[in-house]
C-alpha cells in the first residue's frame, strides 16, 4: 500500500473533515459536540476500528492506495481509506467494522451516514483529480458485505447540501437537541459527554433512562507521597522512582491521575504524555493542602462562554446556590439521622439538632440573596458539626474525639483527617471540572479566593458528607487509627504522618470505588464517575436540559 498527499493551496477557506460530515448525517448534536465544542472520546469501538485499518494497511495490494485530499472549492478535506482501479475507473473504498443496513427485501444497503461519507470522498476525487468517479464502495466486515454506492448528479447535489447545512450549524452558538432515534445513542462513543438519556429525562420526568454513562473509571490514581520521588516516562509506561524503593512502572492507559504530594518531580516527557492522554496532574503540599492542578484543556471557548453568560445572571446563580445548600444540608441531616439509628441510646440533643436542621432547610428555597443563603448555610454547618461528636463511639480514645471544626492548621486529629480528606476531594472535583472542560474560576456560590477556584469549592459541597465525613467517622469508630503512629503533633498543630496519609488515601480511594444509585437518574455509578457526572449535570443547567443537578443526598 502507498500513501499519497496532494499539494494543498494555502488558502484561508476552512474546510470540513469528511468524517465530520459523517457525524452530521449520523446526528447533528454529535457533529456540534465534536466540531464546535471540540469534545472527543475514545471507546472500545473506536479502538477496534483503528485496529481494523491497521490490519488493512498490512495487506499487500499493488493497486491499493491511501490519498489525502482537500478542496477549498468544495469545502472538504479527508483521507480516503483506499483507492482501487477497476476497468480504468478510480474507485474509493471505505471499510466499516460493523454490519450493513438491510432494506425490506433484506438486500444489503449502506447506512445513510456511510453513504454521505463515501459520496463525499468521490466528489473530492472528482474535484481534486479532475476525473469522473462512477461510484464508491463500502466493505462491512462484520457480515463481509461489499455495498456499491453510485455517484450521480443527485448524489453530488446532496453532498453539497449537507456541507452547507453543516457549515450553518458550525456557526451556531446553540447545541442541538438530542436525536429522536434513541438507538443511535446506544452506539455513539460520545454518549458519556452528550448524556442523551439524562437530557430526555430533564424534559420528561416520566422517562426511564438507560445508563449510557460508564459505570466506573478503573484507571489508577497514582499518589507520590515520598519527598524527592521522580516520575518519568519509559516507552508507553509511567515510571516512578522512590528513594530506597524498587522502581515502579505501569502502562499509561491504566493511569487516571498522578498526585504529587510534598516535593516530587515530574519529567517533561511524562508531563507531555499525561496532558495528551487526559491524565490528571495534581499537587498537594506535605501538610495535606491542595496546591493546584495542571490545566490541560484544549478546544473551543464556546462552552466557557455559555458558562460565563449563565453564571453572571444573579437570579440563576442564586437558584443554583439554593440547590447546592439544600443538597449539602439534607445530606448532613440524613447522615445524623443514620448515625442516630445506630446509637445504643437515643440522645435528646441529637434529635433536637435534626429537627432544627429541618426547620432551617425549609428556609433555603426562600432565601432572597446570597448573603441570606450564607447565613442559613452557616447555621446548618454549626448544627451539624455541633452534633457530629455524638456519632463517635464511646470506646474511641479521647485523642481521636472531635469538639468542633478547625482548620489551617488543624488543631486535633479528627480535624487533621477532615482537612486532608477535603484536600483529596478538592483535587478530585478539580480533576472532574478539567475533564469536562468548564472554567473552574467561575462559580455560582463561593467567591474567588487565593487557594481554590470557586466552582471547585461549589461542587465540593455535594460530596463532603459521602466521600469524607462518612469515611472519617466510620474509620474512627472501627478503631483504624493509631493516635501516635498515624499523626504528627507540633505544638498546637496536628498533621497526618506518612503512615496516616497512606491509610486515609486508601480508605478514600476505596470509598470512591463504591457504587451509589442516583435518586433521580435511577441508575448506579461509582463515586469516581459520579464526580464527573455531577459536573456534566451542572453544565446542563444552562443548556436547556436542567433539573438534574445537586440531588445527591445520603439516604
Amino acid at each position: 500500500m502507498t500513501t499519497t498527499a496532494l499539494p494543498v493551496p494555502n488558502l484561508t477557506v476552512e474546510t470540513l473533515r469528511v468524517s465530520a460530515l459523517h457525524a452530521y448525517a449520523y446526528c447533528p448534536r454529535l457533529f456540534y459536540l465534536e466540531e464546535v465544542e471540540e469534545l472527543y472520546t475514545q471507546d472500545a469501538a473506536v479502538f477496534a476500528g483503528r485496529r481494523l485499518h491497521v490490519e488493512l494497511e498490512k495487506q499487500e495490494d499493488e493497486d491499493w492506495e491511501e490519498l489525502f485530499l482537500e478542496s477549498t472549492e468544495l469545502g472538504l478535506r479527508g483521507k480516503v481509506d483506499a483507492l482501487r482501479t477497476r476497468d480504468g475507473q478510480t474507485i474509493p473504498y471505505e471499510h466499516k467494522r460493523g454490519r450493513c443496513h438491510r432494506d425490506e427485501q433484506n438486500q444489503p444497503q449502506a447506512w445513510e451516514s456511510d453513504r454521505i461519507q463515501i459520496l463525499a470522498y468521490a466528489c473530492l476525487l472528482e474535484m481534486v483529480l479532475g476525473i469522473t468517479v462512477p461510484e464508491g464502495r463500502i466493505r462491512y466486515h462484520a457480515d463481509n458485505v461489499l455495498v456499491h454506492v453510485p455517484l450521480d448528479e443527485a448524489g453530488r447535489q446532496w453532498v453539497k447540501a449537507v456541507i452547507a447545512e453543516a457549515r450553518t450549524l458550525r456557526q451556531s452558538t446553540y447545541r442541538p437537541p438530542v436525536t429522536e432515534n434513541e438507538r443511535l445513542c446506544a452506539r455513539c462513543s460520545l454518549a458519556p459527554v452528550c448524556l442523551p438519556e439524562e437530557a430526555r429525562l430533564a424534559h420528561d420526568r416520566e422517562w426511564q433512562p438507560v445508563r449510557l454513562f460508564p459505570a466506573d473509571d478503573e484507571r489508577q490514581v497514582v499518589h507520590i507521597l515520598e519527598p524527592g520521588s521522580r516520575v518519568g516516562r519509559t516507552g508507553e509506561q509511567l515510571k516512578v522512582v522512590r528513594k530506597d524503593l524498587p522502581v515502579e512502572t505501569m502502562p499509561f492507559h491504566q493511569v487516571g491521575q498522578v498526585v504529587l504530594h510534598s516535593f516530587s518531580q515530574l519529567s517533561t516527557q511524562a508531563l507531555h504524555v499525561c496532558c495528551d492522554r487526559n491524565i490528571g496532574i495534581h499537587y498537594i503540599s506535605g501538610g495535606g493542602r491542595y496546591m493546584g492542578s495542571v490545566d490541560r484543556r484544549a478546544g473551543s471557548i464556546q462552552r466557557r462562554i455559555r458558562q460565563y453568560q449563565a453564571l453572571t445572571q444573579p437570579e440563576f446563580t442564586l437558584q443554583l446556590a439554593q440547590q447546592l445548600v439544600a443538597c449539602r444540608g439534607q445530606g448532613q441531616r440524613k447522615f445524623l439521622m443514620r448515625g442516630q439509628r445506630h446509637l445504643k441510646a437515643e440522645t435528646a440533643s441529637l434529635k433536637q439538632t435534626i429537627t432544627q436542621m429541618k426547620a432551617v432547610l425549609k428556609q433555603v428555597s426562600q432565601a432572597g440573596s446570597r448573603e441570606t443563603l450564607l447565613g442559613l448555610e452557616g447555621n446548618l454547618a454549626a448544627l451539624y458539626f455541633g452534633a457530629l461528636p455524638q456519632l463517635i463511639a464511646a470506646e474511641v480514645p479521647e485523642a481521636l474525639r472531635f469538639s468542633g471544626r478547625n482548620r489551617r492548621p488543624p488543631c486535633d486529629r479528627f480535624n487533621a483527617l477532615l482537612s486532608f480528606g477535603y484536600a483529596m476531594l478538592l483535587k478530585d472535583v478539580m480533576n472532574a471540572i478539567l475533564v469536562v472542560g468548564l472554567e473552574p474560576a467561575l462559580g455560582f456560590y463561593h467567591q474567588p479566593r487565593s487557594q481554590a477556584p470557586p466552582l471547585a469549592l461549589d461542587l465540593m459541597e455535594i460530596f463532603r458528607v459521602p466521600l469524607v465525613d462518612m469515611v472519617v467517622i466510620a474509620s474512627i469508630n472501627r478503631r483504624q487509627w493509631q493516635p501516635q503512629e498515624d499523626f504528627t503533633v507540633r505544638g498546637k498543630q496536628v498533621w497526618l504522618s506518612d503512615a496516616g496519609r497512606k491509610k486515609l488515601i486508601d480508605l478514600y480511594e476505596r470509598r470512591k470505588a463504591e457504587s451509589w444509585k442516583h435518586p433521580v437518574l435511577n441508575y448506579s455509578l461509582s463515586y469516581r464517575r459520579l464526580l464527573e457526572l455531577e459536573v456534566r449535570l451542572l453544565e446542563k443547567e444552562w443548556c436547556n436540559e436542567g433539573g438534574l443537578f445537586a440531588h445527591m443526598v445520603v439516604r
